[in-house]
């Protein structure tokens, strides 16, 4: 049952993410985008500069996420103690990670990623369901999130399963607000 639910959530993330994909082919001006960050989410790799030009602040006030020049939000997120540049993507269900940074964090699979895990444009998604140890982000943390590995991409996503751990995700201008 567990698979099953983790496969639609999956589905419906990759879904919105290959729609953002297509109709991030638009000219984008952040100055005028207001509404959910859900409309904005790529699959895309951040641009090289992006890790080291977000300044994420965390306080008794929330961590501050600031808009990166692509318009997405990306957090350095710890994941089994491992660094992990992820985009933070309110539209995923769950935690998506890339095999490469699987591997960093050095999640196990059984190299087996033909598993259908949802279905996009092009047809099935496949990767590898895993579970995770501590995801870590901040002061918060989660044990025991499950995830998926993909078979194909370079991004991590940050879904809901660990955002749903802060109270409230909110866009302020150009940042977003983790309390």
């Amino acid at each position: 049952m567990v698979r099953t639910y983790l496969s639609l959530v999956v589905f419906f993330g990759l879904i919105g993410a290959l729609i953002s994909t297509c109709s991030s082919r638009a000219d984008f001006r952040t100055e005028t985008t207001e509404g959910p960050v859900e409309q904005l989410v790529s699959t895309r790799t951040a641009p090289e500069d992006s890790e080291t030009d977000d300044e994420i602040t965390s306080d008794s006030d929330g961590i501050e996420i600031p808009r990166s020049p692509d318009g997405h939000f990306y957090a350095n997120v710890e994941i089994n103690g491992e660094p992990i540049h992820m985009l933070v993507d309110t539209g995923a269900t769950a935690i998506a990670l890339s095999q490469d940074d699987a591997r960093s964090a050095g999640i196990a699979n059984d190299g087996n990623m033909n598993q259908v895990v949802g279905r996009g444009a092009d047809g099935d998604v496949k990767g590898q369901i895993v579970r995770l140890d501590e995801v870590e982000l901040g002061d918060t943390s989660a044990q025991g999130l499950y995830a998926v590995v993909l078979s194909r991409g370079d991004q991590s996503l940050l879904g809901q399963n660990f955002l749903s751990k802060f109270s409230s995700v909110d866009i302020e201008g150009n940042t977003m607000v983790l309390r």
